[in-house]
């Protein structure tokens, strides 16, 4: 250790010395307080009851896990990870299938979810819309809205009164909950990157604002910028060159960083910038758009969302936006004074049925901490440990720059903060630029609030550290440490204290007292000496390189304890990254628990421990607890502790149980039926509705003398809708052109005579897909005969574009835009087809409202109720897979039986061919219906997913369960329907109780 201590006095001393981050302060840090009920703020940050606050929130959305009592899980889980805020996107589709119409019970219901939140001690940003963006079809925006011709985000008066009919509905339920009412809401969000900034969009927004006072909302309000452009700035913060509207608050959201390569390898591709404090400041953007306002970030990136076609990136963003980028993006934004910052997404979830937008597929994983079948992932471990900073030294909210350091090597940069109040410092070392990977040892020397020193460091890769220096933690006082600080406890009077540093690094940490102190090395090794001048006790120590998880005693960490001197007993765990990981200290409990996957509670009452969480093996338990408290439970069942004989800690008799094995049947069993009878030309279409030329406020022009043909104007907005046309055979009739919308990978099947003609698919891809297109169809000589003859034409719409420019996007046509008959060489000419359609059964009007608006397309097994578990299918053929397609669409159905053991929470799918590669070489589709309810859409032939999880209360775990599976294809060899199988995706032991999600079985036969 000494050894390594010379070798960096050595580099500082032959090193150029550079200096720290200079600040250019923009914000006004004289600013006056503003109060809005039990929530204020000054230029500084946010503020509870007149206590400062670093907003650390992360977002999820309800809409993306169907199943209610999973929300409790989530939110757990983000408590658990160190989250004190959750931010919750509100879906205005997602809750009225027509206008007039809404609903908010079942997996709708958005009071409780704001109740669970409340519970499980959350703050909540509630972000309302009318407009989110989010990756979903039409950017939120109900489907009955595509008919309205008034331009959408305005102030035109017909879209504010629907607008108006969506904030009737969902602000009174937010008011309620907020913090000023009994609730945990802290802030509300009235527009969401909102860029065009025109007058009819300021009266737009000063409508939004005024709205939202007179229902009732008294927090803080913001709107969320499409980056750092100074766009809707406060009117109060009197800054030139940005533009004004009806906030108290700027927000702006942001996604640096870089992304995965094309072969799914992560990058680093920018460095961490400075929005703030130590930018380069101007009349724009950040903290220097609203000078009187704390920084906030509404969302920064917490990963990447994925596209139809892609190699699959999900793994590969939760790394690039994961353990490192976390520490130096995030921590830079902290530095820069940004207190408020809200992670997009916690967790991501599934955009099931027709919620996604065209960009993207069913999965919304996102890249997330917690991954779609509610994996708590590595990047969420990095998060608890800086969270557990922000939560034991509240000093760091409303810290400004403190001044230069020097620092022995110009690869290095140093941001140096304090608090005003207690001069608490906080130093933030990255290298220089922040996404360098250099592996370097240096010093930092600065004047500290307990005298002049110089810290020896070192940073390997592309990493950062927090340091801390000049704080108070329960009873000790912290000179400094060059090891980061996870979480401190106060148990029985004594202060145990976690540290950790990169796994093999050494580390230094000096306390103060006012006399020598007895130390005692309970595990592992360090060395301490006292200087007497100052009552400085050093440590220096190198955590055992063993990983943490094989064990406890001496195993990734040294343990010292410390007495006298003046001040409470102190436990001092200085550990390894990899093993501090492992240690848990619930908000607001006054144990520390160190072993399992998850804790999710602690509460401590009457001589008991009461812990609740999951364990992903055979796990041993250490606590940290109340000596009054001798027993301890783990989620219900009592166990047997022993002392550890280190201050308050005692271990496990023997290891807590993990997970047993979850055996899943096989999917054997199947049925099959053709789904597409109205190819036949005997078909019975006297119900469906004739096209005609009534009026559309879609944005696709068609061509003179066409008939309107989209979708939306006779009702029909998600998912699958036919046409049926008639006309008299003519000679010259030798091909039939399309012009259709069907989003990002969208398709058109064509059948005449009950034959089928052809399909035609538009590509996916980023920025933005193609999303309609021009099909020809080469009829022969089908058309030429005399007499009546019948097309029939399907066309998949895979979502309606979002309105994220303000320019109506969301309004471009899906569906038939027209439809030609054409002679030899594309020649058209004038013979009639007289169209029907159908989509949806119902259309707006709901025969299963509980499932809801995205659930259902107009394919005739979706009218029939072949989808529904109640749904007799003893007529239909016995099958077995792999298997071959019909051209159109074919059902399949199977039932099995489930029986995960007790007290687990698994995440059980569907798994499609080869799941090792994201795409096939047969060509279909397939919607997939579990219990009823439409769990996402797989291509084989574009991919990229092939596993698609199934949420536990739309799947039984406990009995009786239904798959259908309605295939499209062209019905050539290869392109029929793979393998099927079920997988686990994750087991745990652990969770919360979950119950089936009310649904109906079965729906009365309709065309």
């Amino acid at each position: 250790m000494r050894r390594i201590a010379l070798a960096a006095i050595l580099a500082s001393a032959l090193a150029i010395p550079a200096s720290a981050q200079v600040a250019r302060v923009t914000q006004n840090l004289q600013a006056p307080v503003k109060t809005f009920g039990r929530v204020s703020y000054d230029a500084r940050s946010l503020m509870i009851d007149g206590k400062r606050l670093v907003v650390w929130s992360s977002e999820m959305h309800p809409f993306r896990l169907p199943s209610p009592d999973l929300w409790r899980d989530i939110l757990q889980k983000m408590k658990a990870s160190g989250f004190n805020t959750v931010a919750v996107y509100f879906d205005w589709g997602y809750h009225s299938p027509k206008q007039g119409v809404y609903d908010f019970t079942g997996i709708r219901d958005m009071d409780r979810l704001l109740t669970m939140a409340e519970q499980e001690g959350l703050f909540v940003i509630t972000r309302a819309g009318p407009y989110v963006n989010a990756e979903l079809s039409r950017g939120g925006f109900p489907g009955w809205l595509v008919n309205q011709r008034a331009r959408a985000r305005t102030d035109d008066p017909a879209y504010l009164a629907a607008v108006d009919e969506w904030l009737d509905q969902i602000n009174p339920i937010i008011a309620r909950h907020q913090i000023n009412n009994g609730g945990s809401v802290i802030l509300h969000q009235i527009e969401n990157e909102l860029a065009l900034t025109t007058p009819a969009q300021a009266r737009y927004m000063d409508h939004l604002f005024a709205k939202a006072k007179a229902d009732g909302i008294t927090v803080p309000i913001f709107h969320n910028d499409q980056g750092r452009n100074g766009y809707w700035a406060p009117e109060s913060s009197k800054v030139e060159n940005v533009v004004h509207g009806p906030n108290d608050m700027y927000a702006f959201d942001g996604y640096p960083g870089g992304t995965c390569t094309v072969a799914g390898k992560p990058m680093r591709g920018s460095a961490a910038p400075d929005w703030g404090y130590y930018g380069p400041g101007g009349a724009k953007g950040g903290a220097s758009a609203s000078p009187d306002t704390p920084g906030f970030l509404a969302e920064f990136g917490g990963g990447w969302f994925d596209y139809w076609g892609s190699n699959g990136g999900y793994e590969c963003n939760a790394i690039q936006r994961g353990k490192r980028f976390q520490r130096v993006f995030y921590g830079t934004n902290l530095a820069n004074g940004i207190g408020i910052q809200s992670f997009y997404m916690g967790y991501g979830g599934t955009s099931w049925g027709w919620l996604p937008a065209p960009v993207v597929f069913t999965s919304y994983d996102y890249g997330s901490a917690i991954s779609e079948v509610r994996e708590v992932r590595e990047k969420a471990e990095e998060l608890k440990q800086l969270a557990g900073l922000i939560a034991a030294v509240p000093d760091m909210a409303g810290m400004v720059p403190a001044g230069a350091v020097t620092i022995s090597s110009p690869a290095i940069q140093v941001y140096h903060n304090k608090s005003p109040e207690t001069d608490a410092r906080f130093l933030l070392v990255t290298h220089k630029p922040s996404n360098g990977t250099s592996d370097d040892s240096f010093t930092v020397t600065a004047d500290l609030p307990d005298g002049r020193y110089t810290l020896p460091l070192r940073l390997n890769g592309f990493d950062a550290k927090w340091l801390l220096a000049g704080v108070t933690l329960g009873g000790q006082r912290l000179v400094y440490s060059t090891s980061e600080l996870q979480t401190a406890a106060r148990i029985d009077g004594e202060d145990v204290i976690l540290l950790y540093n990169r796994d093999g690094e050494r580390g230094e940490t000096v306390l103060r007292y006012t006399s020598r102190p007895q130390t005692e090395i309970v595990e592992g090794m360090a060395t301490t000496d006292f200087d007497a001048a100052t009552g400085d006790l050093r440590l220096r120590y190198t955590p055992s390189s063993e990983d943490m998880r094989t064990g406890f005693a001496g195993k990734g960490r040294a343990v010292v304890r410390v007495t006298g001197g003046g001040r409470p007993p102190l436990t001092l765990i200085l550990a390894q990254e990899s093993a501090a990981v492992r240690f848990w200290h619930p908000a607001g409990s006054d144990v520390l628990v160190n072993g399992p996957a998850l804790v999710r509670t602690a509460r401590t009452k009457g001589g008991t421990v009461a812990l609740t969480g999951d364990t992903s093996a055979e796990t041993l338990l250490e606590l940290w607890a109340p000596a009054a408290a001798r027993k301890v439970t783990w989620n219900g069942a009592p166990v047997a502790m022993k002392p550890l004989g280190i201050g308050s800690s005692r271990i496990a008799a023997r290891p807590v149980a993990g997970p047993a094995p979850v055996t899943l049947p096989a999917l054997t069993r199947w049925r099959t039926a053709a789904g597409a009878p109205e190819t036949n030309p005997a078909f019975d279409d006297s119900g469906w509705q004739a096209i005609d030329g009534r009026s559309a406020a879609t944005i696709t022009a068609k061509p003179d003398g066409q008939p309107t043909m989209g979708m939306d104007p006779y009702g029909f907005h998600d998912g699958d809708v036919w046409y049926r046309g008639r006309f008299t055979g003519s000679a010259e009739a030798r091909s039939l052109a399309l012009y259709y919308g069907g989003g990002g990978s969208g398709m058109v099947q064509v059948f005449l005579d009950g034959k089928f003609v052809g399909q035609d698919e538009l590509p996916s891809g980023l920025p933005r897909p193609i999303t309609t297109g021009l099909a020809r169809f080469d009829l022969g000589d089908a058309a030429s005969a005399p007499g009546e003859h019948v097309l029939a034409v399907m066309v998949r719409n895979n979502g309606h574009n979002w309105d994220l420019d303000s320019d109506d996007f969301h309004k471009e046509a899906r569906g038939l835009v027209s439809a030609s008959l054409e002679a030899p060489g594309g020649r058209s000419f004038a013979v009639p087809i007289a169209w029907k359609i159908q989509g949806k059964q119902g259309g707006e009007d709901l025969p299963d409202p509980a499932r809801g608006p995205a659930n259902n397309g107009g394919q005739y097994g979706e009218r029939m109720g072949w989808h529904l578990p109640g749904f007799d299918d003893a007529a239909w053929k016995p099958a077995g897979l792999p298997g071959g397609s019909l051209a159109g669409t074919t059902w399949y159905r199977a039932r099995f039986d489930l029986n995960v053991p007790k007290g687990q929470d698994a995440t059980i799918g569907l798994a499609f061919g080869d799941t090792a590669t994201p795409r096939s070489p047969g060509r279909y589709r397939v919607l997939m219906f579990v219990n009823g309810w439409n769990m996402g859409q797989f291509i084989a032939h574009v991919g990229p997913q092939r596993v698609f999880p199934i949420p536990e209360g739309i799947l039984n775990h406990h009995g009786a369960n239904s798959v259908a599976l309605a295939v499209t294809s062209d019905g050539r060899p290869g392109d029929g329907l793979e393998q099927v199988r079920l997988v686990t995706m994750r087991n745990v032991r652990g969770g919360v109780p979950v119950r089936m999600v009310a649904a109906p079985a079965k729906l009365a036969a309709a065309r």
